[in-house]
């Protein structure tokens, strides 16, 4: 296949997950990366989390890049065009437009992830922030060092994560919240409530039910203006409302989009040749009868190395399925979700945070566990996700937590004896 070229349009997780992919499987054929970012692929996570973190006085974090230049260029034999994104498909010709450039492709991986919704009214005034690159991470960093007043709009994980490093640098931070309860999409309700006083426990203040109607400022943001009328002071104001998945280019190519690109089990968009991956693509997970679209670390790594190989032998195309796996650090708390959080019924089947600092929930639809929560739960959480994909029942997840409950209870005991 030494003449068979494949493009991969997307140079973050799933876009490197690919490339690594396909040589992996024995590619030996060409391959481009395109990239709109400058910097090379990096690793998005340790943005909105340690690397906010206050560090020593002088010193910066590395970027937390994934592969040297040179492992990409010489030993993944990949051509890198970054700083420039994609502008067209045009999926007759089977080519990739990058500015004057038409990159031509025997089979493309599409893995242009999403982009950070913005506030009305926020382009142009200094201080404003949302939290999706490298670059956006060095400013609002460089703003927490600097001892910025800080207003985070959307207590989701990217939100939270950047109101507790605001919180590590002794700052004081608010969160608004349009929602009655944080992450009611993410967790449901009653764990929204359990996950929202985390931030009470540790200084943050959290304001829902709010909408911001103006940002104030000369240039510059200096004030948040609320719903209802009141307004708080800020140097700086990080947005984390959530991301649309980046498919603006791709209209009038023929690929079907609908909240992501649409693909089938393999990840397959139905158009000659083409693959999406990561938090673009949208597609059947037969584990759990439904079309999903994540915005996962786990998923999108997953998602790039098999769209590569099935763009590559597509004759002997394999199914994607998976059980969603994400994680999010707040203050000293790691809060772990696998599975679905629909379901019929939710329940707290070990410890209770503002007690313990501990929490574990089963999430159940019809007979059967779909998901679990854990904050603080690292030694159980994938024993969860191994029974969801087993298709573990409800009685058997309940029994199960049953038997670790009285263990701990049982090993509690003997340790005060």
């Amino acid at each position: 296949m030494g003449d068979f070229r494949l493009v991969v349009v997307g140079a973050s997780l799933a876009g490197l997950r690919a490339v690594e992919g396909a040589r992996k499987a024995g590619f030996d054929g060409r391959i481009t990366l395109v990239g709109a970012d400058s910097h090379l692929p990096y690793d998005r996570p340790p943005l909105s989390k340690a690397y906010l973190e206050p560090s020593e006085e002088g010193t910066v974090p590395a970027p937390p890049t994934f592969r040297a230049e040179d492992v990409l260029r010489d030993e993944l034999a990949t051509e890198l065009l970054l700083g420039e994104p994609a502008s067209a498909l045009d999926t007759e010709r089977k080519v990739v437009l990058v500015g004057d450039r038409a990159i031509e492709y025997d089979a493309a991986v599409i893995a242009t992830g999403a982009v950070a919704r913005e506030l009305p009214g926020s382009t142009g005034l200094a201080g404003v922030h949302t939290l999706r690159t490298l670059d956006d991470a060095v400013a609002v960093r460089e703003a927490l060092q600097a001892g910025a007043r800080t207003v985070v709009v959307g207590a989701g994980f990217i939100g939270s994560e950047i109101a507790s490093a605001a919180r590590k640098h002794g700052l004081d931070v608010t969160i608004v919240e349009a929602l009655p309860t944080p992450l009611t999409r993410a967790v449901g309700d009653e764990m929204g409530q359990v996950c929202a006083s985390l931030h009470s426990m540790n200084g943050t203040g959290l304001r829902c039910g709010l909408t911001v109607t103006e940002l104030e400022g000369d240039g510059r943001v200096e004030r948040v203006r609320l719903s209802d009328g009141s307004a708080l002071d800020a140097d700086m104001v990080v947005v984390g409302v959530g991301a649309a998945p980046a498919t603006g280019w791709l209209e009038g190519s023929g690929l079907p989009l609908s909240d992501g690109i649409v693909c089938d089990e393999t990840l397959f968009t139905g158009v000659d040749g083409v693959y999406a991956a990561g938090d673009v693509a949208r597609w059947p997970n037969s584990l759990f009868d439904r079309y999903m679209r994540l915005e996962h670390w786990t998923s999108a790594a997953e998602q790039g190395a098999i769209a590569a190989r099935n763009s590559l032998n597509p004759a002997e195309a394999k199914p994607y399925t998976t059980v969603p796996y994400f994680w999010s650090d707040w203050y000293d708390s790691r809060i772990q979700f696998v599975g679905i959080p629909h379901g019929d019924e939710i329940r707290v089947v070990d410890g209770a945070v503002e007690q313990d600092g501990r929490c574990i929930a089963l999430y159940r639809e019809g007979d059967r566990l779909v998901g679990s929560l854990a904050i603080n739960g690292q030694t159980v959480i994938m024993k969860y996700r191994s029974m969801i994909a087993k298709k573990a029942t409800w009685d058997d997840a309940l029994a199960f937590a049953e038997r670790r409950r009285a263990v701990s209870s049982a090993t509690a005991a003997w340790t005060a004896r």
